[in-house]
């Protein structure tokens, strides 16, 4: 380990907070200590978290977190509780997740992207009856009654229902936009965070309720699942994304950790969130970022004050903009640059063409 990320290791071990937003991968999650009494959980037999880093390098290493959104990720680790997030579009709602995962070492970010159609049990797991079906039909007609009988190969668990495997370590769960969700989930939901299990009832009913089971991270390497139910050991990270569509039930709240990621205060923050994201691309041999893209900077710090825009424009901006000055007119990158980043509510389009 290097000296640095050795620093990092001891910072996060020494001070109350295991997760720092350093971005440096350190062992911090083992000094994390025991769950209060009511949120402890007993699965087992232990797994261990399946090796890899958090599936989305870019973001796990260019989020930079306030300090709120790194208080209250504390938060809902110590307490075994989900993580609801909120804020505008481009706030880095989503890359939280990925940069939690990287630097506590928590493994591949389970992703569950939510939609008006998604229901508790796509999250948990899916069984494929009719393909079972036609196996064991087609073994009957060549003589072979055994093939397709064994269940385990029809099963595959969802995100969340991997993320509540035993394991040792809470994996990372980021449930996005689950403001988008049916009226019920966020109730279904309740259920399960509090009881850290759930069943599968195909499962269940069987003699022998015992199979080796397909998960979210692979189709080849199995986890066993016995009588027919999973229990957490370490509760997961769950990280609930919302862009504020909608009201949530107070006993939904009173659940949760929340945070509320803000847009930057200053010209200077998003010069920095420019840096992370794309100072190998933009930067000179000294360090210091084109004039022409402190100039598109400072031309989004100052739009936004007129509708809703986004962090990610101001970067798909910049990028483009960055190879257009090659050939085209000052003016020109101009136009580009306010095409690029249109505000995202069609008001705030009419009083910024007035």
């Amino acid at each position: 380990m290097s000296e640095t990320a050795e620093t990092a290791g001891a910072t996060a071990t020494s001070h109350w907070q295991i997760y720092t937003g350093s971005r440096i991968p350190h062992e911090g999650i083992e000094a994390l200590p025991a769950p209060p009494p009511w949120r402890t959980f007993t699965g087992g037999p232990a797994l261990p978290v399946p090796p890899g880093d958090s599936g989305n390098p870019h973001a796990a290493v260019s989020y930079r977190p306030g300090e709120d959104a790194v208080r209250q990720v504390n938060a809902a680790l110590y307490l075994r509780r989900p993580l609801l997030v909120t804020g505008a579009p481009g706030t880095g709602k989503s890359s939280l997740a990925y940069a939690v995962a990287h630097e506590l070492g928590l493994g591949k970010v389970l992703h569950w992207p939510i939609t008006s159609r998604v229901a508790l049990r796509d999250g948990l797991y899916e069984y494929d009856p009719l393909t079972r079906l036609y196996a064991a039909e087609r073994a009957r007609g060549d003589g072979d009654a055994g093939v397709g009988d064994d269940i385990g190969d029809y099963l595959r668990l969802g995100p969340l229902g991997t993320a509540l495997l035993p394991y040792e370590r809470p994996r990372v769960l980021l449930v996005d936009e689950i403001d988008k969700s049916d009226i019920d989930l966020p109730n279904d939901l309740l259920t399960i965070f509090e009881k850290g299990s759930y069943e599968l009832v195909e499962l269940a009913r069987r003699a022998a309720p015992t199979a080796k089971v397909m998960t979210a991270d692979s189709t080849t390497d199995r986890v066993e699942i016995r009588d027919g139910t999973v229990t957490c050991r370490a509760f997961p990270l769950v990280i609930m994304t919302s862009n504020g569509e909608r009201e949530f039930p107070p006993a939904f709240l009173r659940r949760c950790v929340t945070v509320d990621l803000k847009q930057p205060a200053s010209v200077a923050e998003l010069t920095a969130i420019v840096r992370e994201h794309l100072g190998p691309v933009l930067c000179g041999e000294d360090g210091e970022l084109p004039p022409r893209t402190q100039e598109i900077i400072d031309r989004f710090f100052e739009r936004r004050s007129g509708g809703l825009l986004a962090n990610d424009q101001l970067l798909n901006a910049i990028y483009m903009c960055h190879h257009a000055s090659f050939s085209e007119e000052p003016e020109n990158v101009r136009k580009l640059a306010d095409q690029v980043m249109p505000y995202l509510s069609g008001e705030a389009t009419r009083h910024d063409d007035a």
